[in-house]
């Protein structure tokens, strides 16, 4: 099969597209015939090995998962044993490394049937991204009705779904982008809009209940000066304003750690973990028309390499996603 394959750290230069053996499911598993993939905040990280400290578990010297990519679209190939309620044929969207590919294993619970209405294309620019939001929104902010959720890096592959999920719960909106992204951000569904390029929301005075940060670009004092007494701030692996190239956002979740008994606000950070259970609960969100992903362009699998440099480069809007 077809894959993007990586031998060592660094640059899209590092990407190669290649002949490999296509993988087998073990128990627990199933093996999905990607139609589309979609790219992330993470397969960046993984491409440069950045937080370096980070390597201690991506590989010390090269990746030791050499085919990139996470999120997926597809079809069942095939199951293994004790997978239940998946078949082959079924059409299906997840998380699995590996999966710019033609092919890609994954755990049965990181997969679900894909959302009705939606192409693959469309579904593959869910997974991650969606479930990071909802996870940082839902399970660790405790959003409610009425509340007042500041999102930081609103347009963003994650930042678009937290506007879309903030608002399907009932809060009031404010969303940080760039200039270009306003109008867009403001499509999504926030209430307000502030362009970082001609206003700090840190300095500006106002006080949000939830702060979901997802771009860790200032200090943990900055972003405390933005919740309210009692409210919560959400950190996620974004950004490398306190830690630079070698602890990255783990330096801004040490200070977090350190500080969080001291005060009333609640400083948490946000973990990202896949289940079928949140595909579930994202596609019954798609599906009634809550939230919808936004694609800002597609590529082919032979130019993941180009499409990895944009996201790099050119700061993409929402998500990137590679047909298969």
């Amino acid at each position: 099969m077809k894959a993007v394959v990586q031998d060592r750290y660094g640059s899209a230069d590092t990407l190669e597209v290649r002949e490999v053996d296509p993988p087998a499911p073990a128990a627990g598993e199933v093996l999905v015939r990607v139609q589309a993939a979609a790219l992330n905040a993470y397969d960046w990280h993984f491409m440069r090995g950045d937080p370096k400290i980070a390597r201690l578990m991506m590989g010390l010297r090269a990746p030791k998962q050499r085919i990139r990519g996470r999120d997926f679209a597809g079809r069942v190939e095939a199951v293994g044993a004790g997978v239940e309620g998946l078949s082959p044929g079924d059409e299906v969207y997840g998380e699995a490394d590996g999966a710019f590919a033609e092919f890609v294993c994954a755990a049965a619970d990181a997969v679900g049937p894909k959302p009705a209405g939606l192409g693959f294309e469309q579904a593959a620019a869910i997974p991650l991204a969606a479930n990071t939001a909802l996870i940082g929104l839902r399970d660790v902010a405790g959003v409610r009705a009425g509340q007042t959720v500041l999102v930081n890096g609103a347009s963003g592959g994650v930042g678009t779904f937290a506007v879309q999920i903030a608002k399907a719960y009932g809060a009031e909106v404010t969303g940080v982008c760039s200039t270009r992204n306003v109008d867009l951000v403001r499509s999504l569904g926030a209430d307000h809009v502030i362009d970082y390029t001609r206003e700090d929301f840190t300095s500006a005075g106002r006080r949000y209940e939830v702060v979901l940060d997802l771009v860790g670009n200032h200090s943990l004092g900055a972003f405390r000066r933005t919740v309210t007494p009692t409210g919560t701030l959400v950190l996620s692996g974004g950004g490398v304003f306190e830690g630079g190239s070698l602890l990255g956002p783990m330096g801004l979740f040490i200070k977090r750690r350190l500080t969080s008994p001291f005060v009333r606000q609640r400083l948490l950070e946000l973990p990202a973990k896949p289940s079928r259970a949140n595909l579930a609960a994202l596609r019954e969100l798609v599906e009634s028309g809550k939230i919808a992903p936004v694609v800002d362009r597609t590529y082919p699998l032979g130019e993941v390499p180009e499409a990895m440099r944009y996201l790099e480069v050119e700061h993409a809007r929402a998500k990137v996603v590679v047909t298969v």
